[in-house]
């Protein structure tokens, strides 16, 4: 059984850095799409970085430049680097893994609407200007 368990987030200045970490145990799958997606206060659900198990990386333009997505595949955890940090990054982070996904233009196109089979529990940002 695959589990996906998140850590970091928090509360940081406009301009800060926070770094999020996600590892899927009990993932076997040689493929693999995972991307975090954030849902802001009133706002749909948004994909913001994703990475494939081939390597190709994706990333929101609303986030280009300033986030940095990254993977320990020894540790099976992948990380979300994020600087500069602005208060409309205020949302809850969702870490999201799928085998098939991979196949599919829906992880570089950082579609939220794909139906990702597993999902972490979230970690909220929060930045106060």
């Amino acid at each position: 059984q695959v589990q996906v368990l998140q850590s970091g987030g928090g509360s940081v200045q406009s301009g800060g850095s926070l770094r999020l970490s996600c590892t899927a145990s009990g993932y076997t799958s040689r493929t693999y799409c995972m991307t975090w997606f954030r849902q802001g206060p009133g706002k749909e659900r948004e994909g913001v970085a994703a990475i494939d198990s081939d390597g190709r990386i994706s990333y929101a333009d609303s986030v280009k430049g300033r986030v940095i997505i990254s993977q320990d595949n020894a540790k099976n955890t992948l990380f979300l680097q994020m600087n500069s940090l602005k208060p409309e990054d205020t949302a809850v982070y969702y870490c999201a893994a799928d085998p098939v996904a991979f196949f599919a233009v829906a992880c570089m196109a950082l579609d939220s609407n794909w139906p990702y089979a597993y999902w972490g529990q979230g970690t909220q940002v929060t930045v106060s200007s």
